[in-house]
């Protein structure tokens, strides 16, 4: 495995503990460029890290309980980082939700310029 590749893994292993905490802020303050996009399965693309964070916000607004964020598996190829996870919380209205996800990520300079899930 090259130098570049162990440090891109180490990185996506911070930014998966940080998930798995329920620091989404915190990772995406700390991993997302500033000229990221995000898509969420066949949605229309986001593009920029502060709309990115306000969007979070908002959903997590609406979180009275986190319950977990499990990775299941992750790889590392090139300058791009898969995983798949499974989280689940209860909604402000009671409502307990989990999803289940795949997740491709792009980075350039050890930021994440391209993030797209894919949910079943």
């Amino acid at each position: 495995m090259s130098t570049t590749n162990t440090t891109l893994e180490d990185q996506l292993k911070d930014l998966l503990g940080l998930l798995k905490n329920g620091q989404f802020i915190e990772a995406q303050e700390k991993y997302l460029a500033d000229n990221v996009t995000l898509i969420e399965g066949n949605a229309a693309p986001k593009t920029g890290k502060e709309l990115v964070i306000n969007i979070e916000k908002e959903v997590l607004a609406e979180v009275a309980e986190f319950i977990r964020y499990e990775v299941t598996d992750f790889a590392v190829n090139g300058n791009v980082t898969f995983y798949e996870g499974v989280m689940e919380y209860v909604q402000r209205d009671g409502e307990r939700v989990k999803v289940e996800q795949a997740v491709v990520d792009r980075w350039e300079a050890g930021k994440i310029v391209s993030e797209r899930f894919y949910h079943s």
